[in-house]
């Protein structure tokens, strides 16, 4: 008997074991594809950051003191006039006219006259070697100059000397574009923080449970997942046309604010609901009223979720290119906000320039050339700076504020 039950245990044991294997493999297998696609998302926005970064510090950076490009920074964008040698340009041109000749010869011949054929490929590729001889001394000789600095000359280089070209929004720099993005992300959090926050409020202190709540959390929850082109034309519907408040800063406040709400009431609402009931029923029991029970013993200790949401809040909007092109971008814009004013209120009621505008007109808008690149990647790095501070400046925030109110 004794034998007949080891000899069952021990196949008993080694069912589970084979069981208990196969769902290892199972589980280790589903874990390492997990890790491969996280390590792959990592790796993939690593090298996207750095190259934006790479290319665009060329614009943002300089080899000489200070080592920061102001004019870059502060300057609006300009048209760039340019003046190419026009000895160098008309050797270049002469030999892509040749390599386009001997390419079709040696195409013609390559089926019939290898040795000929060879002979026009060695015969290109010594053309391609003086290309970029030439290409390297035309850009050392070139003169570039923004609009200011051309209307600042007082002779212009012969044209017969030169070639001239103009190429759009490849001079000067995105100055205007800064203050708008700044502008519209900072308004638009404030407004979305402020009806967010009372919101949450409402839902978390106030309403009572059912259906309705049901139906508004539901709601609020879809909310966040209509697209943001949705977003601008309910925008240019309601804020730009039916209450006239045209292309201007407070209509794209609104309309991003609109953006941020349902990602700002949802943590916030969860936050609140965090708090322990002790500290509102303590509150309460020393015959504090409501309001005051939710200033003083639920809004500080939910202030560090608040701020979380603040922080998703900014990622939502400031990246939003939709929305701004129907309610408050201009493509181009010849002063700052400030600048010409008749009265305070026309502050609100001017479109501005904004950084995820520029970067969509100066990439699919104008003809692309070797200039245009460098406006672009620096747009892009000046642009993920300014969304990093923002975010930096509310978990530092956050953080602070939790130590201060650690429970």
């Amino acid at each position: 008997m004794s034998l007949m039950k080891s000899e069952i245990d021990n196949q008993t044991s080694h069912i589970f074991s084979q069981r208990f294997s196969k769902n290892k493999v199972i589980e280790l297998s589903i874990t390492g594809i997990m890790r491969f696609f996280t390590y792959l998302v990592i790796i993939l926005a690593g090298y996207l950051f750095l190259d934006i970064a790479y290319n665009g510090s060329k614009a943002v950076f300089t080899k000489e003191a200070p080592f920061i490009n102001f004019q870059f920074l502060i300057e609006k964008p300009q048209t760039l006039h340019v003046f190419e040698p026009a000895d160098i340009d008309s050797k270049l041109k002469a030999a892509k006219a040749e390599i386009l000749t001997k390419s079709i010869k040696r195409e013609a011949l390559s089926n019939s006259n290898y040795e000929q054929a060879d002979a026009f490929t060695l015969a290109i590729k010594k053309l391609n070697k003086e290309i970029e001889r030439l290409d390297v001394l035309r850009k050392e000789q070139r003169l570039l100059f923004s609009d200011t600095e051309y209307r600042a000359l007082a002779k212009t280089p012969s044209r017969s000397d030169f070639v001239y070209s103009t190429y759009a929004y490849s001079g000067g720099g995105i100055g205007p574009a800064i203050i708008g993005t700044t502008l519209l992300v900072f308004g638009s959090i404030l407004i979305a923080l402020t009806l967010g926050v009372l919101c949450a409020v409402y839902l978390s202190e106030y309403s009572k449970p059912g259906k309705i709540l049901q139906t508004i959390r539901l709601s609020i929850l879809n909310l966040s997942g209509v697209p943001s082109i949705v977003f601008g034309l309910f925008g240019f519907g309601l804020f730009v046309l039916y209450l006239d408040w045209g292309v201007s800063l407070i209509a794209g406040w609104f309309t991003l604010a609109l953006m941020a709400l349902p990602v700002i009431i949802t943590a916030s609402e969860e936050s609140m609901r965090a708090i322990p009931k002790g500290f509102r029923e303590g509150s309460l029991a020393l015959g504090a009223s409501k309001w005051t029970c939710i200033r003083t013993n639920v809004l500080p200790y939910a202030m560090p979720g608040i701020l979380t949401s603040s922080i998703m809040g900014i990622a939502r909007v400031a990246g939003e290119t939709a929305p701004i092109m129907f309610t408050a971008a201009f493509a181009l814009r010849d002063r700052l906000p400030w600048e010409g004013l008749e009265n305070s209120s026309d502050f609100f009621f001017q479109g501005v320039m904004a950084l995820p505008y520029h970067i969509y007109v100066v990439s699919s808008k104008i003809p692309q050339n070797e200039y245009t690149q460098n406006m672009q990647y620096g747009t892009a790095f000046v642009f993920l700076l300014i969304v990093g501070m923002f975010a930096l400046s509310s978990i530092i925030l956050r953080v602070n504020v939790r130590k201060k109110d650690d429970w």
